[in-house]
C-alpha cells in the first residue's frame, strides 16, 4: 500500500482552529440562553422520536472536535455517521457555501446553471461513470437506483411489465423511506410500515440472500434471474457492523450479475468517498458496478446531497420528466459538493484513511480487557464489539458509550457494538487519545456502580 504524508492536512486544519474556540463558544451564548436540559426537553416534546440520543447539546464543530453548550470539547468518533469525512465545518466547504448563497441558491431545475454542470461533470470524471442523477438524502438516492434498475429491466432486459425484481442482501441498510424498507430485513424498522413494495428485498427463493454468501445469490439468480433487474448491495455493510465484503465475494457478485444480465448497484453512501480507504470501497476488488449511490460526505456534512451514477445504458432508461427533484443539484448544493470533492481529492483522504485505518485498528486490537471481543471494518469505518458478560451487568455498550461521553469522547453504540468512524482529517495523536479514553473507560466500567 502506498503511504501518504499526514502532516499537511493536520497543519492546514489546525491552523483554521482558533485557540480560543472553547472560550468563544461560551462567550457567544446569550445570557438568557436555554439550558441543555431545556433543549432536550423541547426535542423530546415536539419532535418525533428517532434513534437513541446522547444527553448532550452540541453547538459547535471544527475538524475532528465538537463542543457542547457548556463549552466542553469532545473528540468525535462519529463524524455525522460518515457525513463529515472532511471534518466538521471544513473552511473550504464553508467558504464555497457562504459565497454561493449570496449569489444564487435556488432558481429551479427549469433553467441551466453553471455549478450544476460542473458538479455533474466532476462526479462522472472522478468516478468513471457516464451520467449522474443528483438527489438530496441517501434514501432518495437508493430509491432512485431501484427506479432506474426497474426501467432498465423493462426497456433493455425485456422483463414483463410490473414483474421486475430488485434483490438486496440480508441485514442491509439503504435508508428508512417506504421503498427502501421494502428492501430491508430489519423487523424493527419495518414494524407497522407495511404493506411493502413488491419484488424488492433479500428474498427470492424463500430464503434470504445473506451478505457474503455467494451460494445464496447464485440460487436466487438461478431461480429468478430472468425477472431480476438489479442486485443492490453495500460493499461494506455499515449499519450491520462495518462488515466488509471480501474482494473475492465482490468479484463473484460481479461475475454472477454479468452472467445473468443483472445490474450490480453499489450503495456507497456510508463507505464511499474515502471512508473505507479508497475513493469507493469496492475499488480494492477491481470490479465496476453498473450503478453507484453516493451521499453523506458528498457535501462534507454541510448540505443534503446524494447522487446515483451509472452507465449511459442504465441512466437513459427513464423517459424525459421521470427524473426530478426540486432541490437536487441547485447552485448552492453544487458549490458545496464541488468543494467537498476537492477536499477529498486534494488531500488524498482515501489514502489517509487507509493508512490511519491500519494504525487505528491495530491500536484497538491491542486493548487488553476480558470484555473486549473483536473489531470489524475497513479503513476508518470500524465497529468494536464487547462482551456484555459482567455478572452485575455493569459492562454494556450503552454504559461504555455514556462513560466515554462523560470523558470527552463521542462514540455511538448499537447493542454490544460501538461504531467508531472519526473524520478522515483527524490528527493521529488525537485519534490515539480517543482510543485511550475508550480503553480506560472499558477498564473502569466493571468498578462503577449502575
Amino acid at each position: 500500500m502506498s503511504t501518504v504524508t499526514l502532516a499537511p492536512v493536520i497543519v492546514q486544519l489546525t491552523a483554521s482552529r482558533p485557540e480560543t474556540l472553547q472560550t468563544s463558544t461560551r462567550e457567544t451564548l446569550a445570557v438568557d440562553q436555554p439550558t441543555s436540559a431545556q433543549y432536550i426537553h423541547d426535542v423530546e416534546t415536539y419532535s418525533v422520536e428517532g434513534m437513541p440520543t446522547h444527553p448532550v447539546v452540541m453547538v459547535r464543530g471544527q475538524g475532528e472536535f465538537l463542543w457542547d453548550l457548556e463549552g466542553k470539547q469532545y473528540i468525535d468518533f462519529n463524524a455525522g455517521f460518515s457525513s463529515c469525512n472532511q471534518g466538521h465545518c471544513h473552511p473550504k466547504i464553508v467558504d464555497a457555501m457562504v459565497k454561493q448563497c449570496q449569489i444564487l441558491a435556488m432558481p429551479s431545475r427549469s433553467v441551466y446553471v453553471p455549478g450544476y454542470a460542473m458538479f455533474c461533470k466532476k462526479l462522472c470524471e472522478v468516478t468513471g461513470y457516464d451520467k449522474v442523477a443528483l438527489m438530496n438524502g441517501g434514501a432518495e438516492g437508493t430509491d432512485m437506483a431501484i427506479k432506474l434498475a426497474r426501467a432498465w429491466g423493462y426497456k433493455v432486459k425485456g422483463i414483463e411489465t410490473d414483474k421486475a425484481m430488485v434483490l438486496t442482501a440480508e441485514a442491509n441498510y439503504h435508508g428508512r423511506c417506504l421503498s427502501i424498507l421494502s428492501a430491508s430485513s430489519d423487523d424493527h424498522y419495518r414494524h407497522n410500515a407495511g404493506p411493502f413494495m413488491p419484488n424488492v428485498g433479500p428474498y427470492c427463493t424463500g430464503e434470504p440472500v445473506r451478505f457474503g454468501v455467494v451460494e445464496d445469490l447464485e440460487r436466487a439468480f438461478e431461480k429468478c434471474g430472468p425477472q431480476i433487474a438489479g442486485f443492490m448491495i453495500e460493499p461494506v455493510q455499515g449499519h450491520a457492523g462495518c462488515l466488509p465484503g471480501s474482494d473475492e465475494y465482490l468479484i463473484e457478485v460481479r461475475r454472477l450479475c454479468t452472467k445473468h444480465n443483472v445490474l450490480l448497484i453499489a450503495d456507497e453512501i456510508q463507505a464511499g468517498l474515502g471512508r473505507a480507504g479508497s475513493l469507493l470501497s469496492f475499488q480494492t476488488s477491481g470490479i465496476k458496478p453498473d450503478m453507484v449511490v453516493l451521499g453523506k460526505s458528498l457535501s462534507g456534512g454541510m448540505y443534503p446531497i446524494s447522487g446515483v451514477l451509472g452507465t449511459n445504458e442504465v441512466m437513459t432508461s427513464l423517459e424525459p420528466g421521470q427524473y426530478g427533484s426540486t432541490f437536487s443539484g441547485n447552485p448552492l448544493a453544487s458549490a458545496v459538493g464541488l468543494a467537498a470533492l476537492d477536499v477529498i481529492l486534494d488531500n488524498d483522504l482515501p489514502a489517509r484513511s487507509a493508512e490511519l485505518g491500519e494504525i487505528f485498528q491495530a491500536r484497538l486490537r491491542s486493548i487488553k480487557s476480558p470484555y473486549f471481543d473483536t473489531i470489524t471494518g475497513k479503513g476508518l469505518f470500524v465497529s468494536m464489539y464487547i462482551h456484555e458478560t459482567h455478572p452485575q451487568g455493569r459492562v454494556t455498550g450503552k454504559r461504555l458509550a455514556a462513560l466515554c461521553l462523560e470523558r470527552g469522547l463521542l462514540v455511538n453504540r448499537s447493542g454490544r457494538r460501538l461504531r467508531i468512524c472519526p473524520a478522515l482529517v483527524i490528527d493521529k495523536e488525537v485519534m490515539l487519545r480517543g482510543v485511550e479514553i475508550l480503553e480506560k473507560a472499558l477498564e473502569d466500567l466493571p468498578n462503577l456502580e449502575m
